[in-house]
């Protein structure tokens, strides 16, 4: 019996860049869709992220694009054109990230594709909703989190005001970009209508923060400025213990409370009025985590998290990324050699499998995804050699 490919059949072109379009389509693809990405010669901009075993394949490449088949297209030249917009007509997904000025001198707006696919599912990654100020601003992911607030929580929370060290924005928006192509199919399915839809990375961000960060400024009038007072905790950290060990604990409930004190033997503390209820430890969190750290400290790492673990806690000892990263499985890319392959975040594609497709190297499946347009290899050698469509190179 094979993988359940929920996309099987459906065909994606991606004229996506960087992390936030090609991360939204690689979870399409690993669901079963056909993506086909166009890239320009220099490729897309993941290729050159690091190192790879490949120059025009990075490590995040070898992840990022598997699933996926890339051409090289010159969209500014009569030929290239033509052969986007067969591209087009025979895709039921389109996805770009282009900006909306650049957008419309490309000619890849709904009005523009539309007549080539009239049920089309068209989906643009945006910085910002096109009815702002900002709606042609550029919106990389530092710039996102410097916006919506996620740099004032790190300032609040007694961190400098830094960028988290990961590409949340670009990464969530990517999530938020898959569910969009998913609706869109869905209502395509119901109504036989395309869709047209604008994913606004700023407002993704805003409403991912504030689902408890919005906290007790939500009400109007506000009951409190904004933000969850346990999580800008600045005693809100991993455990040190004795032998030098960080440990993470959560003690939401009141019985992880208890375990927690209990472990400590500072059994007065269950009596203490100022940590007798959820609001009451909320309102006295600094001390509550200063009290866990002053518990963990005297005992090593095994036994705070044996302790805890045997009286319901919350617990894990933290872990580098190194050693995360070593514990992903292992697969073999024909051409490239062996990498680790991170999990699929789509439903019902087990995390082991191998890809349907390796990720290519840069126009790789070119020549490809002519033949299925129709086109001659004698067609495509002109095509290649006028530089109309870029020539893979192994």
């Amino acid at each position: 019996m094979g993988l359940y490919q929920p996309l099987a059949g459906v065909k994606v072109l991606d004229l996506t860049a960087v992390i936030m379009g090609p991360f939204g389509t690689q979870i399409l693809a690993d669901m079963g869709a056909e993506v086909t990405v166009v890239e320009t010669p220099v490729g897309d901009a993941n290729r050159h992220m690091g190192k790879g075993p490949h120059p025009d394949v990075s490590g995040v490449t070898l992840n990022l694009m598997r699933n996926k088949r890339s051409i090289v297209l010159d969209l500014r030249s009569d030929e290239g054109r033509a052969i986007f917009e067969k591209l087009v007509a025979e895709s039921d997904v389109f996805v770009t990230n282009l900006r909306p000025g650049s957008r419309e001198r490309a000619r890849v707006t709904p009005d523009d594709l539309r007549p080539l696919r009239p049920d089309l599912v068209w989906v643009a990654a945006a910085g910002y909703d096109p009815s702002s100020s900002d709606a042609d601003a550029a919106a990389y992911d530092d710039i996102i989190q410097a916006a919506t607030g996620f740099v004032d929580t790190n300032e609040r929370s007694g961190l400098p005001p830094v960028m988290a060290p990961i590409l949340i924005a670009d990464k969530v928006s990517g999530m938020a970009l898959t569910q969009a192509v998913l609706a869109g199919l869905f209502h395509r399915e119901r109504t036989g209508e395309g869709t047209d839809t604008v994913l606004a990375m700023y407002d993704m961000m805003r409403a991912f923060l504030l689902v408890e960060h919005g906290a007790e400024a939500i009400p109007e009038p506000q009951l409190s400025r904004a933000g969850y007072p346990r999580l800008l905790s600045a005693e809100r950290r991993p455990l040190r213990t004795s032998d030098g060990g960080l440990v993470a604990i959560l003690a939401y409930e009141r019985h992880h409370f208890e375990g927690l004190i209990r472990i400590g033997g500072r059994l007065e503390m269950l009596e203490d009025e100022r940590f007798v209820s959820r609001l009451g430890r909320l309102n006295n969190i600094d001390e509550l985590y200063r009290e866990y750290q002053r518990i963990a400290e005297t005992h090593t790492t095994q036994e705070f998290v044996d302790a805890c673990a045997a009286a319901g806690v919350p617990v894990h000892e933290v872990v580098t990324l190194d050693d995360v990263t070593n514990s992903l499985p292992m697969t073999d890319h024909p051409r490239l050699g062996r990498y680790r392959m991170t999990p699929s975040l789509a439903p019902g594609v087990p995390v082991d499998a191998e890809p349907r497709r390796f990720a290519p190297v840069l126009g790789e499946n070119g020549r490809e995804v002519l033949s299925e347009l129709g086109y001659s290899d004698e067609e495509i050698d002109e095509l290649e050699n006028s530089g109309v469509v870029g020539r893979y190179r192994s």
